[in-house]
């Protein structure tokens, strides 16, 4: 019986050794940190590899902010001088400290530091003012507000808004949608003119359903090969009323805002910097949060390359599918943007930074 114990500790011993062997690291997952048992755990120096590799980005963002909203960048000019500080002498994680800078990591979705990254972009649609030919798909912007509850996105497909709410028909009802995922878009009216600048509107109250997942389901996708490409290429291999009746599984609505040509600005009102901002739950990092990221570098197929780039961002703008730790990273503007966008959907590690308390590195020296 001892020795029947013996070979019984064993075994358990090594699938256990095996389990923190075979944790998954495909979408850039990592464990070096140990478990984290709080939210956000302070540190002495973030574990990051190299220096931030986006400073001009990150002053042009915190430039932004100052210009568009005093009130928050006031709220938050004292982390925003002080990293500035830092980077000026370098940027070196380990010397936090000496500017009165805290860091303190994120527990991520496994408690083991691994925050979600996807992506998210500005997209340049063709559209015409009035319906016409293939330009048969309208954009709606924000019905005037009543007593009843607005339709789902199929009732809405079938017309039931009334015509005065629509401000401009694409030919694509897939390109419709992936702009109210983006949350915002430029249109090209073949007119001549500048673009137009589609801002968020509001949403129709209904729940949000990933049609990605619809499609992973349904073995249409598979898990590992689902981004934004992926999905318009469905869209492309059939027919309209497949796309539609896929479509409609999300039954959330976006509205949009038709503004002169602008600045792409998020929730904040704060023009966005490419790969200087994020998407986040509010109740979670508020806006404003400056925060160092350590992002995966993927490579051209979307394959994560084993490397990872160190970044300053701030929280500027909000999801309806960005909860707890997760983070939604701006892209820019244009196709290229698009494809670098859809393919992110991997994980990274994130501090808060926060500004010392006056006092603290007193004590602490």
């Amino acid at each position: 019986m001892k020795l029947w114990g013996k070979y019984l500790l064993c075994g358990l011993v090594i699938s256990l050794l095996s389990g923190c062997h075979t944790r998954p690291t495909d979408q850039a997952q990592q464990y070096n940190d140990g478990r984290i048992n709080q939210d956000f755990q302070l540190v002495n120096s973030p574990n990051a590899q190299g220096f931030p590799v986006n400073i001009k980005d990150f002053s042009k963002q915190v430039k932004f902010i100052s210009e568009s909203s005093p009130r928050l960048y006031n709220n938050n000019s004292e982390i925003f001088n002080a990293i500035e500080s830092w980077v000026t002498s370098g940027g070196d994680t380990r010397n936090l400290n000496q500017f009165g800078l805290l860091a303190y990591q994120m527990d991520g979705d496994d408690n083991y530091g691994n925050v979600k990254f996807t992506g998210y972009y500005t997209p340049v649609l063709q559209a015409r003012h009035v319906k016409q030919g293939e330009f048969k798909y309208p954009l709606y912007r924000m019905p005037t507000k009543s007593r009843s509850r607005l339709p789902n996105r199929a009732a809405i497909y079938n017309g039931t808004l009334n015509k005065k709410f629509i401000i401009g028909y694409s030919n694509s009802l897939m390109d419709n949608f992936l702009m109210e995922v983006q949350g915002s878009g430029y249109v090209d009216f073949g007119d001549g003119r500048p673009l137009t600048f589609f801002g968020y509107g509001g949403k129709n109250g209904h729940v949000y359903r990933s049609i990605g997942k619809v499609l992973i389901d349904r073995s249409e996708v598979s898990s590992d090969k689902m981004s934004m490409k992926a999905i318009r290429q469905w869209a492309e291999q059939h027919s309209e009323s497949e796309v539609r009746e896929l479509l409609e599984q999300n039954p959330s609505f976006v509205f949009f805002k038709p503004e002169p040509y602008t600045f792409v600005r998020g929730a904040s009102a704060v023009p966005l910097v490419a790969n200087a901002s994020v998407a986040s739950d509010k109740s979670l990092i508020p806006p404003g949060t400056a925060l160092l990221a350590e992002v995966p570098v993927l490579d051209k197929t979307g394959k994560f390359t084993g490397q990872y780039r160190v970044r300053l961002m701030v929280a500027l703008d909000v999801g309806g599918a960005i909860k707890g730790n997760h983070f939604d990273i701006y892209h820019g503007v244009g196709e290229e943007a698009g494809e670098a966008a859809g393919f992110y959907n991997h994980y990274g590690r994130v501090w808060v930074l926060k500004k010392a308390p006056s006092g603290f590195l007193t004590a602490n020296q």
